[in-house]
């Protein structure tokens, strides 16, 4: 077994939309030529887990079903184990991922929210009746605290910032099931079983890929694509590197290897 595995978030590192990236493919075809493992992360909550690993398979991005860790599937496992009725205030697309939660009961008071990237959902009515639910008592569980992401037409805010207004309406902090919180990477080097100081974090998100890796204890590299913007670089934790592409993070990792 190699002695270190990488973490790749997808969307603005191997993806541009729908396009893979200049050299992610061949990225990853190199650490597998040289026996490292990596799994891909990603806090996109607009498309289930498998609308998600068939995109990747159809554009030249083959891993594994079980090497492609999303929000979702974590949020899945968590509202079962606690036997939770949820509401959602989540993307259409993602629904997929929740059909076997739903209450068969009508009119059962939700006893925690899911949030996600819920696009045009994000109405008032929807946001008070989350509101309503967490202000009775039910936790607030988001699958993304991104702030932004990057589209084909530009920046779109991401399901942070109306997790924060939440948490500030109704004087609570949400349970974070995605990226940055502890709970998603704790998940991701499990599947590894390696130490975090043997993973490497390629992200394009100074915030939610660095600092939350970092703050695992794993190594991480920012690149100068996607989302990233000139001033990320100041908010780099200390022993974080940055890197122009994910083929020069790439060519890093296996110089140093």
């Amino acid at each position: 077994m190699s002695n270190q595995a990488v973490l790749f978030d997808i969307g603005g590192v191997l993806l541009d939309g729908e396009r893979p990236l200049p050299r992610a493919i061949e990225s990853l075809t190199r650490l597998r030529q040289a026996d490292i493992p990596f799994l891909l992360l990603t806090n996109t909550t607009r498309r289930s887990h498998a609308a998600l690993w068939q995109a990747l398979t159809a554009v030249g991005i083959e891993v594994a079903a079980d090497h492609l860790l999303t929000p979702a599937s974590l949020a899945s496992a968590w509202l079962r184990d606690h036997a939770r009725c949820p509401y959602f205030l989540i993307h259409p697309g993602l629904q997929a991922d929740f059909d076997a939660l739903q209450s068969a009961v009508p009119d059962v008071q939700p006893d925690v929210v899911v949030i996600g990237d819920a696009g045009d959902g994000f109405t008032y009515d929807h946001l008070n009746t989350a509101f309503r639910a967490v202000m009775a008592g039910a936790p607030l569980v988001s699958l993304s605290d991104s702030r932004y992401f990057q589209e084909p037409a530009g920046l779109s805010l991401d399901a942070g910032p109306f997790v924060r207004l939440l948490e500030c309406a109704a004087g609570i902090q949400a349970i974070s099931l995605g990226k940055p919180g502890a709970l998603f990477f704790g998940e991701a080097l499990a599947r590894l079983g390696l130490p975090a100081d043997r993973v490497t974090m390629i992200g394009d998100d100074v915030i939610s890929d660095i600092q939350g890796a970092a703050a695992m204890g794993t190594q991480a590299i920012l690149v100068e694509t996607g989302k990233y913007r000139p001033g990320d670089a100041a908010l780099l934790p200390s022993g974080a590197q940055q890197a122009a592409d994910v083929g020069a993070a790439v060519d890093r990792l296996l110089a140093a290897n």
